[in-house]
């Protein structure tokens, strides 16, 4: 049987990550593998990027023995990625107590808004045993 850290949906979407700071975490993601069928990048790759980027963040910054859950995510898709990969970078709007927000700007290559997303993480105590 396979661990979570072994099947992680990040890896399947080929993201790799760039930066991992409290204030700025930054991925790339290929188009190909992650294509709709009528050859754009799916929105549900640009969806799955924009939460992984903003639950690293927020739990980056939830404190010692706590986690980040996603509790709501939003994203407006500008224009189609047809190749190459998309760059995303997570932002905090809000860091509290229980809460944290961060948008994510997701670019192609010639640095065009492709996605804006905002995530809202709740932050809670980790479970025993994690």
């Amino acid at each position: 049987m396979l661990s979570a850290a072994e099947e992680q949906l990040a890896d399947k979407l080929g993201i790799e990550y760039v930066t991992l700071q409290p204030d700025r975490v930054v991925a790339t993601m290929p188009v190909a593998g992650n294509r709709q069928p009528y050859g754009l990048l799916h929105g549900g790759a640009n969806a799955a990027l924009a939460e992984t980027l903003g639950s690293i963040a927020a739990a980056l910054n939830a404190g010692e023995g706590r986690i980040a859950v996603g509790l709501e995510l939003s994203c407006t898709h500008h224009r189609a990625a047809t190749e190459g990969k998309v760059t995303g970078v997570a932002t905090p709007v809000h860091r509290g107590r229980s809460t944290s927000t961060y948008e994510i700007v997701v670019t192609d290559e010639k640095d065009r808004r492709t996605c804006t997303a905002r995530l809202t993480c709740v932050l809670r105590d980790q479970p025993p045993g994690r």
